[in-house]
């Protein structure tokens, strides 16, 4: 099993300790590019499906669990999980 795949097996349990650069690992994995938004807000684009707003967490990089539940949920709806 390669580093993604556990990284993205990890993600489905909805840790508590998953870091700002892991989701936006998981996230490429699906052909989402990051653009920033205003402040600490990020948008993930992809092509033919929904955009992802996300706060990136600070001074932490821990990110807050309801932010996960809201990309995993988004990506089961898109069938990409």
């Amino acid at each position: 099993m390669s580093a993604a795949d556990k990284l993205l097996e990890r993600f489905k349990g909805v840790p508590a300790d998953i870091t700002w650069d892991e989701l936006k690992r998981v996230l490429a994995q699906f052909g989402y590019a990051e653009q920033k938004g205003k402040g600490s807000r990020w948008k993930f684009k992809a092509e033919g499906r929904p955009t992802l707003i996300l706060h990136e967490p600070h001074p932490g990089k821990i990110v807050k669990r309801y932010a996960v539940r809201y990309v995993k949920e988004t990506l089961e709806k898109e069938g990409l999980l």
